[in-house]
């Protein structure tokens, strides 16, 4: 950042100046690092998302790795077409980390069922995945099962770390945005404009971000799009302010 230039330096040495920058880096997933997993992923293993994958699943046992509340609603969306929905958690039970209405909701449903203190041990396949093998983490027995689905949801990692010291983020690396970056309604420290920031604007005048990687943002394809619309429209508005 040097006064109204915002300049942005890749890996190969190039630059590129701006007026503003929207930041739309996303995210990466944390993967299963059990065998398997990596070569089917595509195939029978997903990450981060249900929705796509919804249709090829009716009438069929589907296995959701995860605890938090994307994975209970994976699993309640999934549930409408699929035979069985299994949630394989590492910790007793869901109580830790996911809402109560979604663990009432997975109560209620017929064919959820919940496994607690559940991990993945190796997924199995040629060309699609075709059985697990589950192993209990008190007792260590493992238990081969037949499923050509399985969902992960444990968490992802946002990708921003090129950004350390140029624009504010939480404590796990999100970029903090509008609403976000003010303390008792009062901008942050360095912020130098008479205006607040904008509602994707960062701590650096002129600088948005858009979607996952974004603190607070709902981590959905649809809530990526429409931010990105926004950031936008809230671009021009500064550039014709500025």
């Amino acid at each position: 950042v040097n006064g109204a230039a915002r300049t942005v330096r890749f890996s190969d040495g190039s630059a590129v100046a701006a007026h503003s920058v929207i930041l739309a880096t996303g995210v990466s997933y944390r993967q299963l690092e059990a065998p398997g997993c990596t070569d089917l992923t595509g195939c029978g293993v997903y990450y981060g998302s249900a929705l796509t994958e919804a249709s090829s699943c009716q009438g069929q046992d589907i296995y959701i790795v995860g605890g938090a509340n994307s994975a209970g609603q994976a699993a309640m969306y999934l549930s409408r077409g699929a035979k069985s929905v299994t949630l394989l958690v590492r910790g007793p039970d869901l109580s830790a980390s996911m809402s109560h209405y979604l663990i009432q909701q997975i109560g209620e449903a017929p064919n959820i069922s919940v496994r607690a203190r559940t991990v993945v041990e190796s997924a199995h396949g040629s060309d699609h995945l075709e059985q697990l093998t589950l192993r209990d983490v008190d007792t260590g027995e493992t238990e081969l099962v037949d499923t050509q689905w399985m969902f992960v949801f444990i968490g992802a990692a946002p990708l921003t770390g090129w950004l350390d010291g140029t624009v504010l983020r939480d404590d796990h690396g999100f970029i903090l945005a509008g609403p976000d970056l003010t303390a008792d309604g009062r901008p942050p420290a360095d912020w130098e404009l008479d205006r607040p920031p904008y509602h994707l604007e960062t701590n650096v005048p002129g600088v948005f971000v858009a979607g996952d990687a974004r603190a607070e943002s709902a981590k959905r394809v649809a809530s990526a799009v429409g931010e990105g619309a926004m950031a936008v429209m809230l671009v021009h508005r500064y550039l014709e302010q500025s």
